[in-house]
């Protein structure tokens, strides 16, 4: 009988056989050998077709014509959205009323809080455009009317949840209804401009930011009356309300008999003055009621 070491020795340089020692199949030579043979002339003398689907899709002509013609339709499309967008929201215009920084939103605050002391309410332009807000306090923005805004929100959440009233729904309704004096002030003001034809470079968006304002006013009033009560608040809230009611007077007469006074009209003739009072009349009441009566 053949002993433990006559066991038989597989050589490892015979061809197709592979290393005992190696731990996976080596089928690299396997595949460059195929792939050789797929790119060599056929039997027949013709060249092998390739056999990637993409490599065939993109070198078909029609193919290709089709990309081009679907690349020029979405850009026919982007560029439709963007004018049609463009026209109904002005986000060019937009992306001005957003140019603010923090040295800005300090000072309008301030403003906002303390009108008496301002002296001029002139808007600063340079080649007939008005400069950026970031660099006229005077210039009308969105950023703190839009975070006044949210901030009364969620302001008014917090006190309902310290009465124990809180809930999503009236917290919506909040919203909702701030959101709905803001529209109808804005209406209001528009209609008041309209019936007494009065020409202003006053824009929808202006008459937006310079009313939103008043939740700045509205916050100070809800969290001082979180922290002293109804005494707090409502001394808070009418300080808010004339000084809102200060800021209003002064720039909105300004930006109303701004066409007037470039014109040579007398801005104390008596239909200029018809038309500031009548409009200040319209605006100034819907800009306080909102804030007052919470």
């Amino acid at each position: 009988m053949p002993g433990p070491a006559s066991k038989r020795r597989i050589p490892v340089s015979q061809s197709g056989m592979a290393d005992p020692h190696q731990l996976f199949d080596d089928t690299s030579s396997a595949q460059s050998q195929g792939y050789g043979a797929q790119r060599g002339p056929s039997s027949l003398g013709y060249p092998a077709a390739s056999t990637s689907p993409q490599a065939a899709f993109l070198d078909d002509p029609v193919s290709n014509m089709a990309m081009a013609y679907g690349s020029s339709l979405a850009a026919q499309g982007k560029e439709l959205v963007d004018k049609n967008i463009d026209r109904f929201i002005p986000i060019t215009k937009l992306k001005y009323y957003f140019a603010v920084d923090t040295l800005y939103v300090g000072k309008k605050l301030g403003l906002l809080f303390f009108p008496y002391l301002h002296q001029d309410w002139e808007v600063q332009y340079q080649q007939d455009t008005p400069v950026a807000p970031r660099f006229d306090v005077n210039a009308p923005d969105l950023y703190i009317p839009a975070m006044a805004f949210i901030t009364y929100v969620l302001v008014a959440g917090l006190a309902l949840g310290t009465q124990d009233r809180f809930s999503p729904d009236l917290l919506g309704l909040q919203a909702s209804s701030a959101l709905a004096w803001l529209t109808l002030e804005v209406l209001a003001i528009l209609l008041s401009l309209y019936l007494v034809t009065v020409n202003t470079d006053l824009t929808t968006i202006d008459l937006v930011a310079f009313l939103g304002y008043k939740y700045v006013g509205m916050i100070g009033g809800v969290l001082m009356g979180l922290l002293f009560g109804k005494t707090g608040y409502y001394l808070v809230l009418g300080w808010c309300c004339v000084s809102i009611f200060v800021f209003m007077i002064r720039s909105l007469r300004l930006k109303i008999l701004a066409e007037a006074a470039a014109e040579g009209v007398p801005v104390r003739g008596a239909r200029n003055q018809l038309r500031m009072y009548l409009t200040m009349a319209r605006a100034a009441p819907p800009a306080a009621v909102p804030g007052c009566h919470r």
